[in-house]
């Protein structure tokens, strides 16, 4: 190992050490405390944690509740009796336990996910302004068509009504009606390029 990283290595362990120790000599009464403690065994205790529950949303919620709990009884913390290292692992253990309880009382929980977000969901989140002006020249774009084109387009896209219930209404044919589409819906896709708008 190259000296220098080795040096730096045996400095950040001692660093980890000293504040182990002065987080031992403290107890967990301050904040400062708590943050030595949780730099120094942390990663241990998820890890722990982790290895018994298997779920790593839960693991950081027992480790986090963990060093509460030793937070809240700071007071009982003897270094004489036990090392901060071991007190902080029965309290992790004691957390655990509850969390496996706890689950077993609402069995329902365990089946709740968290709405999926726009990267889950491989999307974008789509600006609702942008919706809106979309509609517009759509709104724009059908004011250009003649009558029949139009409404044969707003009857059976817009209002997904059946073609032949559409037909009936108009008094044509299902085949005049599937052709006013046809050339209604080119006529749309000109409306639009002439604005600027890829349908």
């Amino acid at each position: 190992m190259n000296p220098r990283v080795a040096g730096g290595v045996r400095t950040c362990m001692a660093a980890v050490a000293e504040q182990e120790i002065r987080a031992a000599a403290v107890g967990l009464g301050d904040e400062d405390a708590v943050c030595a403690a949780y730099n120094a065994h942390g990663p241990e205790l998820y890890r722990f944690v982790l290895r018994g529950l298997g779920d790593p949303g839960a693991a950081q919620d027992v480790v986090q509740e963990t060093f509460l709990r030793a937070w809240r009884a700071a007071d009982r913390f003897d270094p004489q009796l036990a090392s901060l290292r071991v007190w902080l692992f029965a309290i992790a253990r004691n957390a655990m336990l509850d969390h496996v309880r706890a689950a077993k009382v609402r069995p329902w929980q365990g089946n709740l996910v968290d709405p999926p977000t726009a990267q889950d969901a491989g999307a974008t989140i789509e600006d609702p302004s942008e919706q809106l002006v979309r509609s517009w020249v759509v709104e724009e774009a059908l004011r250009r068509l003649s009558e029949e084109h139009r409404t044969a387009l707003v009857q059976t896209h817009l209002r997904e009504r059946p073609y032949d219930e559409v037909a009936a209404e108009l008094g044509v044919p299902i085949g005049t009606l599937r052709s006013r589409v046809f050339y209604g819906l080119k006529a749309l896709r000109v409306a639009m390029d002439e604005m600027g708008v890829t349908p």
